[in-house]
């Protein structure tokens, strides 16, 4: 799908010469160790990054930089995978090919070295004032998740089930982790990235394969580091299932249950942990969001994901408070049942078609074709839609009735409003 080219040790550059869009895409990733300190620094760094430079000094010229170049896009942003942290620079640009007169692709190719390697600096640091300013945008988008109720009862979840560990650690750091940035520390935390992070580079558009390897190479000259690898989570199973309730003021309940499976990411029962988790709570016809919120009416949602970098599966749902009991053991019967075989070909006919219809239409933009490579990739066998839609294809009932067998239910967390306690 994608040609691989190693630019440098720990940089590699993937490729996709594609007739499919009219647009060059670009998706810079750079990897390192995920901590909170870690997050909180890049997260505050892309925010930097992403409204001037050395080259555009200020917001406004950035941005008229961009839409000279017929609307071009560029963002900074950051995620995490498994025990990795990843900050990340996509762009997207019109084929020259496509333009009768002005070409864009060598402007935009500036445009990011600038992005990259010429930041906005005051004596050899990021200006304290735009420092503080960033800082004090993502101390409130991480203290909104307080009012998101489903997204707090879910992080709420993380911390009792994998407490200081990888998997409970926001892509945004901690306010007190943001607090401690400084203009000096920032910079030093992207130089260290710029020197020793690996770094994925994805190009996905009409172009010749040697031409854009030689661009890259001269444009963004990454020297060589060492290879920051994904470390497998292995936090054992806790001996003891634990149930917690908290009040705050709101209305819609909060129930959120999570357990643990052997089968991790890659692995040989990985495609069906894929369809257990679509027949248990993945999809409109699932057994959660078909027994517990419309046979039962016990909720106003009720899903699950699977974590697989984790040995993860969550299941969310919002209820009234009166039917907290109920609705905790109608889940639990579907796992049950489930582990039992009680699983209809339909369910299994319709979770396949699902899975492979999200694949497709994830490949049908560039940027998907991006994210979907670059989380498969990693795999022991190359990755094609073929051959992933053959196998979840091969899954069997008795295949997925096992993977629910395996699974461990550890912890429970329960939200609701102190009038309802």
């Amino acid at each position: 799908m994608f040609e691989k080219i190693e630019l440098a040790q720990g940089v590699t550059l993937y490729v996709r010469p594609t007739t499919q869009f009219k647009t060059i895409s670009f998706s810079f990733k750079f990897r390192t160790a995920l901590t909170a300190q870690v997050a909180a620094e890049r997260t505050v760094l892309t925010n930097v990054l992403q409204h001037s430079n050395a080259a555009y000094p200020t917001t406004a010229a950035y941005r008229s930089a961009l839409d000279d170049l017929y609307g071009a896009v560029l963002y900074f942003d950051t995620a995490k995978k498994g025990t990795t942290h990843t900050l990340y620079m996509n762009a997207e640009i019109v084929n020259d090919q496509y333009l009768s007169h002005e070409a864009v692709f060598e402007p935009m190719i500036e445009v990011m070295k600038s992005a990259l390697f010429a930041p906005n600096l005051a004596n050899g640091e990021f200006k304290p004032a735009i420092v503080t300013r960033e800082k004090k945008i993502v101390e409130e988008r991480i203290e909104a998740v307080f009012d998101d109720k489903a997204r707090f009862a879910q992080k709420r979840l993380m911390e009792i089930l994998r407490p200081n560990h990888p998997a409970s650690i926001s892509a945004n750091g901690t306010v007190a982790e943001v607090n401690a940035i400084t203009p000096t520390s920032l910079y030093a935390a992207y130089q260290n990235m710029l020197q020793h992070d690996s770094v994925d580079i994805y190009v996905v558009g009409d172009v010749d394969v040697a031409s854009m390897v030689a661009t890259m190479k001269e444009a963004f000259p990454f020297t060589a580091r060492t290879p920051v690898t994904e470390q497998r989570s292995t936090t054992p199973q806790s001996a003891e299932f634990r149930y917690v309730r908290e009040q705050q003021t709101m209305k819609q309940g909060k129930l959120h249950i999570g357990f643990s499976t052997p089968v991790r990411f890659g692995d040989d029962d990985f495609a069906a942990m894929q369809v257990f988790n679509g027949i248990f709570g993945g999809y409109a016809h699932s057994k959660l969001f078909m027994n517990v919120r419309e046979k039962e009416s016990l909720a106003y949602y009720a899903s699950s994901a699977y974590a697989s970098h984790h040995g993860l599966v969550f299941v969310t749902s919002g209820i009234e408070a009166i039917n907290e009991e109920k609705a905790f053991t109608l889940i639990k019967q579907q796992l049950n049942g489930m582990a039992k075989g009680d699983i209809s070909e339909r369910e299994m006919t319709q979770t396949k078609a699902m899975l492979k219809n999200q694949l497709r239409e994830a490949l049908d933009s560039a940027r998907g074709q991006i994210e979907v490579y670059d989380q498969y990739k990693d795999l022991k066998e190359p990755f094609t839609v073929e051959a992933w839609s053959q196998k979840w294809q091969n899954v069997t009932v008795q295949e997925v009735a096992k993977m629910a067998q395996q699974m461990q239910l550890e912890a429970a967390y329960f939200l609701s409003g102190r009038e309802e306690a």
